[in-house]
């Protein structure tokens, strides 16, 4: 679900890289106030194993598409809706400067899209009350389906506002966003749902052992033998190719692909390599962000 620069033209693109970015400083304020020292490794792990299953794309069955993690959800359910959007934020910059998986212009959009719906809409709304009814794992699962839905929902909307998606086809491409990630959605609400359940059985210390020794093998090895066919957006378009209009003009968007040209140095190494480095990148910027999180204004007395 990561647009490119092409999908999104300034004018839509530059107000939603304000409204993240308003919302990330509203999210870290707010994780700020009850971020402790204990929190910092299982932040760290859970980001970067997150960071690691979104290199893993798997084939959806009869549709010649593929699709993948999110995790938006399960990042809230673990570490909160705050610190979980921050860890998106973390996780999509990274893609976006360093291996150019979603464009610069688009930052704001895709974090709006598989950040802000999921952490401040899909989990407040669906999976709280129904973790309160003693029904987490149903909650994990439709609160996953409906963050993708409504993920998909927004790209149809700030495609159509860019002009890229032709007012005819607005429907046609709704419907083909839609279907295409209600599957992925389901996955990902079981595999959401079965990590938060283990979760309850296993100690912290061990969580964040597994899940940064999970971030190395997806990213180290098994992201190698992910599927290669195109991801539901790209599906989607390709299903209204002729109804699309991609947004390649214009002095911001020249300067946003050189821009990207020059910082996406892990694009260029090898797979592993490349990976590797990029959960090394997560985990560095979680770790400063950690510490800047659980520091504590110390207030001197007047004398």
């Amino acid at each position: 679900m990561h647009l490119g620069n092409g999908i999104i033209c300034p004018v839509t693109g530059i107000p939603m890289l304000a409204v993240a970015a308003g919302t990330a400083f509203y999210a870290f304020k707010h994780a700020k106030k009850d971020f402790t020292n204990d929190k910092i490794l299982p932040t760290i792990t859970l980001t970067t194993l997150i960071f690691a299953l979104q290199m893993i794309n798997f084939a959806i069955a009869s549709t010649g598409s593929s699709g993948h993690i999110v995790g938006a959800i399960l990042l809230s359910l673990l570490l909160g809706p705050y610190v979980a959007f921050l860890a998106m934020c973390a996780i999509l910059v990274v893609q976006a400067v360093f291996f150019a998986d979603g464009g610069l212009l688009a930052l704001g959009c895709n974090i709006f899209n598989m950040g802000f719906l999921a952490c401040f809409v899909a989990y407040p709304l669906l999976f709280k009350p129904l973790s309160e009814r003693n029904k987490p794992v149903l909650g994990a699962i439709l609160s996953s389906v409906a963050a993708l839905q409504l993920g998909s929902v927004a790209v149809v909307i700030e495609g159509a506002l860019s002009g890229t998606i032709a007012l005819s086809s607005i429907l046609s491409f709704t419907g083909l966003m839609q279907a295409i990630h209600l599957p992925i959605g389901i996955v990902e609400g079981v595999v959401t749902g079965g990590v938060y359940a283990i979760s309850k059985l296993v100690s912290t210390k061990n969580l964040s052992i597994g899940f940064g020794a999970m971030s190395i093998l997806l990213g180290g090895f098994i992201s190698q033998y992910a599927s290669q066919k195109p991801d539901g957006l790209e599906w989607s378009l390709l299903n209204i190719s002729d109804s699309v209009v991609s947004q390649t003009q214009g002095i911001l968007y020249n300067i946003s692909e050189l821009v990207q040209a020059k910082t996406a140095v892990l694009s260029s190494m090898t797979p592993v390599l490349g990976n590797i480095t990029g959960i090394l990148m997560v985990s560095a910027i979680m770790y400063v962000l950690c510490l800047t999180m659980n520091s504590k204004a110390v207030k001197v007395d007047a004398k």
